[in-house]
């Protein structure tokens, strides 16, 4: 509530642009509506609200072109879902509960939140387009379908197309400018985390808070790379240079990985030889952390990679696994210079020719079916509720808490909860403002265009407020949106100007949002544990099938953005002592290692030995997984010691086979770390 205080009566400058902003877009979405004669524009207004929560232009112009796309669908199905069943209004709800089922299901299978736009109003669209003709059975005919159909489409794309306008014209704001801010940032997380995991003073809690940090801000750059692409010509190139800095930050995560956990668990394999070579990255990597100029971080970079060439040929004694960590360090510093790269890339205004995959959004079945089971059964209790008691407000609990449960899935239970209370909050406000407020001044007015935008400014200037900060967009959601159903601006406001409707549609949404609480509140989805073991699982089977890609490396991190994310909020949250992310870091980590190893054969022995080197890399993802469950597989070992077997023949000199076998020694020290870590901590429980 304070914060809500602050944003109301100490607002930003920012936050002011904002507001104004989006009552100007409001007010040319109702005026445009109005002089089309639409039926019912008041739903422009409400697509108008939705642009409004990421207000930078690419972001706009991809959510719109979302909207428009699932308002399509929505209306088709609409259309045919009233043209066939329409004489079975039970068939015809039961069809459109496995609609929104559907969307919801698949709003949970992807990342990006303007994707989810999507589903959330090809699902509305059709539930709003066959309630309002089946409220009129009587009426009902091809011809008012299709009226009806056209009317809630053109209702929705005037509001896409004024947020969209005013967006670009009015105080625009590039969402570039926020992805070259934030990629910046991502950076500087990424290379403070280095210098903390080679830093033998660092502790256990500051590594994982990092890494949390530094895998939400790599998801969410992520997403908004794709906004990018239509914010002019050098858009495409720009996304694909941010996609290229997610894609190394993730291989410098799996790299890093190894130093620390040697120095941390087997000192005395880093010994005198190493020291000097880590303690040179570690003061690198905090130098870089600390500039803030390209120019000195990409010098500092170039010197540490001299350094550790000149190492390297020093002629001095190294046993297998310490000539291996003396390549991953050079390998390191290689892969920092292709981050810096795409930084200055992005940066730039010449076309990045860089091409690497965004970050998949982990799709898991189960989640699907929870997300669409929540929504189907929240319009169910809706569509009763209206059988029973006939009443067309009750209309709104199919439709507006239906958008809500789609767009807050991914939600976290405890930030989902606060959210949804902050929306009844903000429901609570839009009553008396709708009632006290704009009800009675509108019936004592003349109700024309103008009057009735001065009228209904403030309260819209008032949400947007709340609507312009994060921590209290849910208020400003359960202003707007309610208090547009609430006041209904149309052409014709007989329907709108009743205090009896007012109240009946604000019951009906609270009534909605609170069944949709204690919905999420019942129906949880899978459990922390499953869902662990099912994301560990997943990375197990992408780590046996790396060899059955032609770009292993980017292919990998892709998959293993999101689903790294996911494993460190789920083993968070079940209070555990992080073992599982530890493991789940180490799966990156042996997914490149694999990969290097594929290399090194290919140029040993060419494909003459891919069957076994087939027969490995199953075995890895099985010793992979058997860590998860607190043992040591001992036959990855065997399947070590038959790979070099195989090579032997192809003229494997002593250098290769002490590469190969240092290789080998620290993934077998690092799985069986693992193992035994988390088979104490489950045994302590």
């Amino acid at each position: 509530m304070q914060a809500l205080f602050e944003s109301l009566f100490f607002p930003s400058r920012q936050a002011l642009q904002f507001a104004i902003k989006g009552v100007l877009a409001m007010a040319l979405s109702l005026y445009l509506a109005m002089f089309l004669n639409l039926d019912r524009p008041y739903w422009a207004l409400i697509g108008a609200v939705f642009l409004q929560i990421r207000p930078e232009g690419g972001l706009v112009v991809e959510k719109g072109i979302c909207q428009i796309v699932g308002t399509f669908v929505g209306g088709v199905v609409g259309i045919a879902i009233l043209n066939w069943f329409s004489p079975y209004p039970e068939l015809a709800l039961g069809l459109l509960a496995l609609w929104l089922g559907i969307n919801a299901g698949l709003s949970a299978l992807v990342r990006r939140q303007n994707f989810v736009y999507a589903f959330a109003m090809a699902g509305m669209t059709a539930c709003l387009i066959s309630l309002l003709v089946m409220i009129q059975p009587a009426s009902a005919s091809s011809q008012t379908i299709f009226a009806v159909a056209q009317a809630r489409i053109s209702e929705i794309i005037v509001g896409v197309i004024c947020a969209t306008l005013v967006s670009k014209l009015i105080w625009p704001v590039k969402v570039k400018d926020g992805v070259q801010a934030h990629a910046k940032n991502v950076i500087n997380q990424t290379l403070g985390y280095l210098a903390l995991e080679i830093d033998s003073q660092g502790s256990h809690e500051k590594r994982h808070q990092n890494i949390d940090t530094i895998l939400e801000s790599v998801t969410m750059l992520s997403d908004d790379s794709s906004a990018v692409a239509f914010e002019g010509p050098e858009g495409p190139g720009q996304s694909r240079a941010v996609n290229a800095i997610c894609n190394s930050v993730l291989s410098l995560l799996a790299l890093v990985q190894i130093f620390g956990r040697l120095q941390r668990q087997h000192p005395e394999l880093i010994g005198d030889v190493l020291s000097p070579v880590m303690e040179e990255m570690r003061q690198s990597f905090t130098q870089m952390a600390e500039s803030q100029d390209y120019n000195e971080c990409y010098h500092i970079v170039q010197n540490l990679r001299r350094k550790q060439l000149e190492y390297t040929n020093l002629n001095i004694e190294k046993t297998p696994l310490q000539a291996r960590l003396v390549k991953i360090s050079l390998e390191l510093s290689s892969e920092l210079v292709v981050l810096l790269k795409g930084y200055a890339k992005f940066t730039s205004k010449t076309p990045a020719k860089l091409n690497a995959p965004r970050i998949q959004s982990y799709r898991d079945p189960l989640v699907g079916l929870t997300t669409g089971l929540r929504s189907t059964i929240l319009f169910l209790v809706g569509a009763g509720l209206w059988v029973g008691t006939g009443s067309s407000s009750v209309m709104m609990i199919m439709i507006l808490p239906v958008v809500f449960s789609i767009m807050m899935a991914r939600l976290p239970s405890p930030i989902l909860s606060v959210v949804l209370k902050r929306i009844l909050v903000g429901i609570v406000f839009a009553v008396p403002i709708a009632i006290f407020y704009a009800v009675p001044l509108l019936a004592a007015s003349s109700r024309d265009y103008e009057l009735l935008v001065m009228i209904l400014a403030g309260p819209y200037f008032i949400g947007l407020l709340a609507l312009a900060n994060r921590p209290t967009l849910p208020y400003g959601l359960g202003i707007c949106i309610p208090f547009t159903i609430f006041v209904m601006p149309s052409n014709d406001m007989t329907r709108a100007l009743s205090i009896d409707s007012t109240i009946s549609n604000a019951m009906a949404i609270f009534v909605g949002v609170t069944v949709l609480f204690w919905i999420f509140k019942m129906i949880t989805g899978p459990s922390l544990p499953l869902m662990i073991t099912r994301l560990v699982k997943a990375t197990c089977s992408d780590l046996r099938d790396m060899t059955e890609h032609t770009t292993p490396e980017q292919w990998f991190n892709a998959r293993m953005g999101d689903r790294l994310l996911r494993i460190s909020t789920y083993d968070k949250a079940s209070g555990a002592s992080r073992n599982v992310t530890d493991l789940a870091l180490t799966g990156l980590n042996l997914g490149h290692v694999s990969i290097r190893l594929g290399r090194i054969v290919h140029r040993i022995a060419g494909t003459n030995v891919d069957d076994e080197l087939r027969y490995w890399q199953r075995a890895l993802g099985d010793a992979f997984m058997q860590a998860f469950y607190g043992k040591y597989n001992a036959d990855f070992k065997q399947s070590c010691e038959r790979l070099i077997t195989k090579l032997e023949p192809f003229d494997l000199n002593e250098e290769q086979k002490d590469l190969l076998e240092g290789m080998f020694m620290r993934i077998s020290l690092t799985l069986e770390r693992s193992a035994q870590a988390i088979a104490e901590e489950r045994s302590a429980l």
